[in-house]
């Protein structure tokens, strides 16, 4: 296997790959190897991982708010037959 190496990473950067790490309990070796197969198509993103990319866009929702949300639409479940004379 080859070895790279990667000069002037700014300071963001190199504590986004980090927390990343740490988050998903791996090396930054394995991390950094993940991103670029990702990058170039070489494996897909997990998929957890790609809805909280997108949570903060679209949000989550609790059971609860399931829940809530058909109890509201439940309405939306009956024809009336008036309606379509």
């Amino acid at each position: 296997m080859k070895s790279i190496s990667i000069h002037g990473l700014d300071d963001v950067l190199d504590e986004k790959i980090k927390e990343k790490a740490l988050r998903q309990g791996t090396s930054l070796n394995k991390t950094i190897k993940r991103l670029l197969e990702e990058a170039i198509g070489l494996k897909p993103k997990d998929t957890e991982e790609r809805r909280q990319e997108y949570a903060d866009l679209f949000g989550l929702w609790s059971a609860k708010d399931l829940k809530d949300f058909n109890e509201s639409i439940r309405d939306f479940d009956q024809i009336d037959e008036k309606d379509w004379q």
